[in-house]
């Protein structure tokens, strides 16, 4: 069960079972006054968050002062993640207990199309994203409509974790391939993505992390591709430990990926693609 408080192709240039969650205050068919979206700021941003209690007010007040709408997908925390953002005039969508990354993104997903967004961001609470970013993939999403816009950590690389990033290189190589184009930072949890690959990743069948890997491989099958914006690395010393695990998750994904590429035939044409077309990087926007 979930608890919702609603205060306050390609591109080119241009769990458990369902639940159903539970109005705390607020309505679901319409936004309150404080939850509307400033004409001033655009986008709407879904923040997943577990055990964030540290990170979490931050990152949501800096979110605020670049977007409009501000959804905190709170995923079943036992620390007082919710506790510390009760007072900022987000929507606020609390799991009873742990049910995954792709749920929490899944809810906020729903609640944002619930309330009329045409796309949405996300980025993750433990501070690893800089919200300053948000509106750089808004502008590479406007220029290159209905792509898939990732924010790449090209920048400051040498802060990540060296096992994350062979973690990452191993991933973004099967992605890739499954995906017909060279994906940059496929795991990165800072993304726009435009409607129809919204309504694309409600109905994909696995959690966990391998779900924003196949959001983006599903997405390329449908037409909607991927570009990159370059982000900086941000890894604090005291930043709590990553729920990313290289070797469990990115084996994960890479089974995901082989029963597709099996199915496929193993996509010669995608494999090539994906090896000699270079990608598509906004330096500039």
């Amino acid at each position: 069960m979930a608890e919702l408080n609603g205060r306050p192709t390609r591109p080119s240039p241009a769990s458990g079972g369902p639940t159903r969650p539970s109005v705390v205050s607020g309505g679901c068919s319409e936004p309150s006054a404080a939850s509307r979206p400033d004409p001033a700021r655009a986008g709407t941003v879904v923040i997943p968050a577990l055990n964030e209690e540290r990170a979490i007010r931050a990152v949501v007040e800096d979110a605020l002062a670049h977007c409009g709408r501000v959804i905190v997908v709170d995923d079943g925390s036992t620390d007082g993640t919710s506790a510390v953002i009760a007072d900022l005039p987000v929507e606020h969508i609390r799991h009873e207990q742990p049910m995954g990354k792709a749920k929490a993104l899944r809810d906020g997903f729903r609640r944002a199309l619930e309330l009329g967004a045409d796309g949405v961001l996300t980025m993750d609470g433990d501070g690893q994203h800089a919200a300053t970013d948000l509106p750089r993939l808004l502008a590479a999403a406007r220029k290159y409509p209905a792509s898939i816009v990732i924010g790449a950590r090209l920048r400051c690389k040498d802060a990540q974790p060296g096992k994350n990033r062979f973690g990452n290189q191993q991933a973004d190589f099967w992605v890739s391939w499954a995906c017909g184009q060279r994906i940059v930072d496929s795991q990165s949890g800072q993304r726009f993505y435009p409607r129809a690959a919204i309504e694309l990743a409600l109905a994909l069948p696995h959690d966990g992390f391998v779900f924003e890997s196949e959001i983006l491989i599903e997405a390329a099958d449908h037409g909607i591709h991927a570009v990159s914006v370059p982000i900086e690395t941000r890894y604090e010393e005291d930043r709590r430990a990553s729920h990313f695990r290289p070797l469990r998750d990115v084996s994960r994904i890479t089974r995901m990926i082989a029963w597709r590429l099996l199915r496929g035939g193993f996509m010669p044409r995608n494999y090539w693609r994906a090896r000699t077309v270079p990608p598509i990087i906004v330096e500039s926007v």
